[in-house]
């Protein structure tokens, strides 16, 4: 780490959060970071591709080819201290780490979740299903949340909340895009650079 603290960007699929990492790097938003490399846990995820484009490394991790959730997580483990990682960003990272590798990183990993944690979060709630359960139960508002991962999913301290209303016309596609253009993308790039400069400070480097 010299002036900057290094991400590491962990993807499964399409990658428009990371997009949005890239595109606040590029326009100074995040100035105190640097994105050094995505690892996918799945070989095809287009996410790869945008990383490929923006320069960035990239690495493919497979549970099923390692065998075993700590032989995933140890190539997981291997890369980051390879590549001298200061911060792990997941960004639609379809995977629950363990307790084992979340502790090795106290408030070094963040994740974005597309709801107004507490509501809609926690075991299960990924994905459409977030948008689906806020639309049935009612709810008049959701948004985003980004958040430290911990050992308990979507119970890490909260960094940052964005509301988003719903509208009457809801589905659970038209919302979920909403929910990612007015608040994830917007809070996922403060938040890595507000942890960014913390790891500095907390470094002794200059910021």
């Amino acid at each position: 780490m010299d002036n900057k603290a290094n991400i590491a960007v962990l993807v499964s699929g399409g990658g428009t959060n990371l997009q949005a990492l890239i595109d606040a790097e590029k326009s100074g938003i995040i100035e105190h970071g640097d994105i050094e490399l995505v690892i996918s846990n799945v070989r095809d995820a287009y996410a790869l591709t945008r990383a490929k484009e923006a320069g960035i490394k990239t690495a493919v991790v497979l549970k099923r080819e390692l065998g075993s959730q700590e032989a995933f997580e140890q190539r997981i483990m291997d890369l980051l201290a390879a590549h001298d990682i200061d911060l792990i960003v997941l960004a639609g990272f379809m995977s629950i780490l363990s307790a084992e590798f979340t502790s090795r990183y106290p408030e070094r990993i963040i994740n974005v979740h597309p709801s107004l944690i507490p509501s809609f979060c926690g075991k299960g709630y990924y994905g459409l299903k977030v948008h689906e359960a806020a639309l049935e139960y009612g709810v008049k508002v959701t948004g985003a949340t980004v958040h430290f991962v911990n050992e308990i999913p979507d119970g890490g301290r909260i960094l940052l909340q964005k509301a988003v209303d719903i509208l009457p016309d809801d589905t659970p596609e038209t919302l979920q895009l909403r929910v990612m253009q007015e608040a994830e993308w917007i809070i996922l790039p403060k938040a890595v650079e507000l942890v960014s400069a913390d790891i500095l400070k907390t470094a002794g480097k200059p910021v």
